[in-house]
């Protein structure tokens, strides 16, 4: 090329060159970086947005953090939603020429996607009815732990090991899902405690009450209880309710406290923990068995 306007009508030429026909638009290279460009704005934009939404505007309000989660997610999806059809519309492109695309794809969701359409649109039912919401306590199946994340095919559960799940959104649809933190940060739990039959029931009472409630992490209102529950096979069976909101995500450091302090109350105060054990009884009819030769 001889000279730079040469090359540059070739450039022009070169990035106006159709590739591809869609319905009555024609797609260009020069289209395509539009595209590409406008697309990645959209979405990092979006996610800016919702990033403000929930960290700097919702924070305001007097809003739980699940919720402005929930709000912000939805606010994400509308405007990408509404973004490409102004982006499409914007560069002239034929959005009747995606009827035929639109069916192929619903083709494909019908043999071969029906798991990710599942978990979107499962997504979409926690974010609106919200079962569940970031920040919560939850037990779904083997898995326990607090949700930290909720997207559009996904949710992401921390254990108390620090360790990620991802959950999809179909199983908190489909299965059971308990949910520690639903309405309040605020559980009872209820821990078993046996002694020996000759003890004191008032004594034993008085003794799990005191325990409970030298607990910094029991709540002293609602107050805590101690249940008769049953007469076991070895012991007298009691059942220590607590309520707590520090331990809603740890609930078995908050036992293994109540049990150290019981089991070093009860060897001060002389309590018998007992333990299994039959008595075996031998009664008469051995004096006719046969008489062992001495060897």
């Amino acid at each position: 090329m001889e000279n730079p306007t040469d090359f540059l009508e070739w450039l022009e030429k070169l990035i106006n060159q159709p590739l591809l026909k869609l319905g009555d638009s024609k797609l260009t290279l020069a289209l395509l970086l539009t595209l590409a460009i406008s697309f990645t704005v959209l979405f990092v934009g979006s996610e800016w947005i919702r990033r403000i939404l929930v960290n700097k505007i919702l924070t305001k309000r007097d809003i739980a953090i699940g919720t402005r989660e929930s709000i912000g997610t939805i606010v994400k999806y509308i405007l990408v939603l509404a973004g490409i059809f102004s982006i499409l519309q914007t560069n002239g492109i034929d959005l009747s020429a995606f009827g035929v695309l639109a069916g192929a794809i619903g083709v494909g969701i019908g043999f071969g996607l029906q798991n990710i359409t599942n978990n979107f649109i499962s997504g979409l039912i926690i974010l609106f009815e919200q079962p569940i919401k970031v920040g919560d306590r939850i037990e779904v199946g083997e898995v326990n732990g607090d949700v930290v994340k909720i997207s559009s095919r996904a949710t992401t559960i921390i254990t108390n090991d620090n360790i990620s799940i991802i959950v999809p959104n179909s199983k908190f649809i489909d299965s059971e899902v308990i949910n520690w933190s639903h309405n309040e940060h605020r559980i009872r739990f209820n821990f078993p405690v046996g002694v020996s039959y000759k003890e004191n029931p008032e004594k034993v009472k008085r003794i799990l009450l005191e325990v409970a409630n030298s607990n910094p992490g029991v709540l002293r209102s609602p107050e805590s209880d101690v249940l008769f529950d049953s007469y076991g096979d070895n012991s007298i069976n009691f059942n220590l309710r607590v309520w707590t909101t520090s331990y809603v995500n740890k609930p078995k450091v908050l036992r293994s406290e109540l049990y150290y302090e019981i089991f070093r109350r009860f060897a001060e105060e002389n309590i018998e923990i007992p333990f299994p054990q039959r008595d075996l009884h031998l009664r008469t009819g051995f004096e006719n068995l046969p008489k062992t030769p001495n060897i």
